[in-house]
């Protein structure tokens, strides 16, 4: 088994571009507002890739897609977060809509692996 798995998925490179999105976006804040939901949005998202990571490395699929369901629901609370910063005007629609589009993208990801790997125990 390769030792970094993780590395080779597009559902942790999407989540590694959506970082970037987010990241760009924070940079671009008020300074009144990096801190607070600057913060937030950073760790939320950071959590979708961190967990994916940590969960390719357990080794049995019940932990696996415990972490890979914490990545899906870091995923939600980052496309919370940017949909506050668009509703207070701090993010752009085109902002939003790449950050809610590239979300998307991971979050059916994420429930294919859960939906395969349950399957694949049933299976057996």
């Amino acid at each position: 088994m390769q030792q970094f798995r993780f590395n080779k998925w597009k559902v942790y490179e999407d989540s590694q571009k959506l970082f970037s999105l987010i990241f760009d976006i924070v940079k671009k804040l008020p300074k009144e507002y990096r801190f607070e939901i600057g913060s937030q949005i950073i760790r939320s998202c950071l959590s979708v890739s961190l967990n994916i990571a940590e969960g390719s490395g357990k080794h049995s699929n019940k932990e696996f897609c415990r972490f890979i369901d914490i990545a899906l629901g870091s995923t939600y609370e980052t496309v919370s977060c940017a949909d506050t910063l668009y509703r207070n005007m701090l993010v752009d629609k085109k902002g939003y809509d790449e950050v809610e589009t590239l979300a998307g993208e991971i979050c059916r990801q994420l429930g294919g692996i859960i939906k395969n790997t349950k399957k694949a125990v049933s299976s057996l």
